[in-house]
């Protein structure tokens, strides 16, 4: 494993308290293990280039997406300052505060506009202290989009219907798909799954 002063030094300006939620939260507590969670996110980074698209990239989203609009003070108003800044201002929540572990079937929602988005069949525990599914309800529920932020290329994910920012997209999921759907947990409302 390389030692921490051989990674780019642009790259060892992210290992600050502010941002090791976004290498290895919790678990990065010397300099080996901050370099061995780069080193992770390198190859995350070199995969999530190769990433299958199963879901609408943003150009050939479904024509049957109704568009919801709104003020950013309409938003302001309906949502949490947490949940705004993850769905508004593309925000990342800490890791473990808001993964939600219901066992019961239904369906996760986006927050903002009430789109479904993940079934809880889909839900898998990555470990990572962020809901992870291994696919969205239907490829129109999402879009993605290219991050480039932190020096890094990652696949984001979009609530198609009100363009919120869900998470992102990792190529180290579970078969049948291989993906991992990293959500961050204040942007959905798990809704159960009607009994009769």
């Amino acid at each position: 494993m390389r030692r921490l002063e051989h990674f780019p030094s642009k790259l060892r300006a992210l290992v600050s308290r502010r941002w090791i939620g976004e290498l290895n939260y919790g678990a990065a507590r010397g300099e080996f293990e901050v370099a061995a969670s780069i080193e992770t996110l390198l190859n995350e980074r070199k995969g999530a280039s190769t990433v299958a698209s199963s879901c609408r990239n943003r150009k050939t989203m479904s024509k049957t997406t109704e568009k919801i609009t709104k003020t950013d003070q309409e938003w302001r108003a309906e949502l949490s300052p947490t949940a705004y800044n993850v769905l508004r201002e593309k925000g990342t929540e800490r890791p473990f505060s808001n993964d939600t572990k219901n066992a019961a079937p239904g369906v996760y929602k986006c927050t903002g506009c009430g789109q479904e988005l993940f079934t809880s069949d889909a839900k898998f525990d990555s470990g990572t202290g962020w809901p992870s599914f291994s696919q969205p309800i239907s490829a129109d529920a999402v879009e993605e989009e290219t991050d480039t932020k932190f020096f890094m290329k990652r696949t984001e994910i979009l609530c198609s219907r009100c363009d919120g920012h869900l998470g992102h997209v990792f190529p180290d999921g579970p078969a049948p798909t291989g993906l991992r759907y990293c959500m961050n947990g204040v942007a959905l409302k798990f809704e159960p799954k009607e009994t009769k």
